[in-house]
């Protein structure tokens, strides 16, 4: 936690000096009050600006959310639950934020409230479902949900990320083949050949060229690509550059299928639990279009927010959208007029994870034949094109 050197007037007048622990400056006026201290100033100390930082995995977030929700069932007071999961959680990251949140709980705020102070390791809709949790007396319950929901969320972005691996790991490595064939060994071979004055055939001519330009203009094309990511990047955190690109993802064939089915999942489980947790509909719909991941996505679910705002159904403008599927208007259309619109988003969810799973087999399916023929035409053509001179000269010579 913080430390924060003050500087204050007792009730007699006379200055006072002196270290304190607190979660901001905030806290330390209040708590400076409390002893009728007046504050002539307050900074915080050189060493406790070195915090602990470090990234707080998903993971370790869903161990601490199981282990809190076990505490609380067994009947352990909430301040002391949350200082045993700071002394024994691994990530000293979370470690340290849960010793603020311990602090901030201590302090007379809600455990919703303390954790809404760290957005880094707890998101907009963990402090939603906890300030619910707490505010029907059942903390605990919608602890276990979450971490189900998390645990079931991260299953679902590994699945994605994990079959962009593949593919981005083979084109890097062919790059980096193709680069080294063009810079260090179509040389030696063109080095030859010009040493007995061939005349090399058109696909060797090409190969040889192809290795001149990389090799005398290597940092225009490092510029181009540099700029060009630079460029994609700045216009993708524009709201019409995110937009468009969006749109294009989703177009894309069989990689847009994926790309659609995870965030259905992911909208379908984040609105159905959430729902389920005591959130009213509208927040849960706005932390949702938050998490959704692509703009076309956000954008719909606002304007069905906006939609229940007015008095008409989630259905409706989600239809308009053209995003999502017809099934899945149809069910949540049929689960706001039955009153069940969570248990039915649930199974939405579960549908969908299983299509998640045949999207990205069907993906891995396209991409591997694609990688071969790739490989072989780039890389094979150019050792082909290289040793057909060689051919030349050995039929000369016989």
């Amino acid at each position: 936690m913080p430390t924060f050197t003050y500087t204050a007037r007792d009730q007699r007048g006379a200055l006072k000096t002196d270290t304190i622990e607190a979660t901001n400056r905030e806290d330390v006026v209040q708590q400076l009050r409390k002893l009728r201290l007046n504050v002539v100033k307050v900074e915080e100390s050189s060493k406790s600006k070195k915090t602990v930082a470090g990234p707080i995995a998903m993971r370790d977030v869903v161990i601490f959310t199981r282990q809190f929700s076990t505490m609380i069932n067994s009947g352990l007071p909430l301040v002391q639950a949350l200082d045993i999961l700071s002394k024994q959680t691994d990530n000293k990251a979370l470690s340290a934020v849960t010793r603020q949140v311990v602090f901030d709980v201590e302090s007379g705020h809600t455990v919703a409230d303390a954790l809404a102070k760290h957005p880094k390791a707890f998101s907009d809709l963990y402090v939603n479902m906890v300030a619910a949790g707490e505010a029907g007396g059942i903390l605990n319950t919608i602890l276990m949900r979450l971490a189900t929901f998390m645990e079931k969320n991260d299953a679902l972005v590994r699945k994605v990320k994990g079959a962009m691996i593949y593919p981005g790991v083979i084109f890097s490595v062919a790059a980096i083949a193709i680069s080294v064939l063009l810079i260090f060994v179509i040389p030696v071979f063109q080095s030859m050949f010009a040493s007995v004055n061939l005349v090399l055939p058109l696909p060797t001519r090409i190969v040889v060229a192809a290795s001149n330009i990389l090799r005398g203009y290597w940092y225009v094309f490092a510029g181009v690509g540099f700029a060009g990511f630079q460029f994609t990047k700045r216009y993708y955190a524009t709201k019409n550059g995110q937009l468009v690109i969006d749109r294009l993802m989703l177009k894309v064939p069989v990689l847009g299928d994926v790309i659609r089915k995870s965030a259905v999942s992911r909208f379908t489980r984040t609105l159905g639990t959430l729902i389920s947790s005591g959130v009213s509909i509208l927040d849960g719909l706005e932390i949702t279009a938050k998490t959704a991941g692509n703009r076309v996505i956000q954008d719909a679910i606002m304007a069905s927010r906006s939609s229940i705002a007015g008095g008409d159904t989630i259905s409706a403008p989600l239809a308009k959208s053209a995003v999502f599927p017809p099934m899945v208007i149809s069910m949540i259309a049929v689960g706001e007029q039955t009153g069940g619109l969570d248990e039915m988003l649930s199974k939405i969810a579960d549908f969908y994870d299983e299509e998640v799973d045949a999207a990205v087999s069907n993906l891995l399916s396209l991409l591997e034949p694609l990688m071969i023929v790739f490989l072989g035409v780039v890389v094979g053509g150019m050792v082909v094109a290289m040793y057909l001179p060689i051919f030349d000269m050995i039929n000369a010579v016989q």
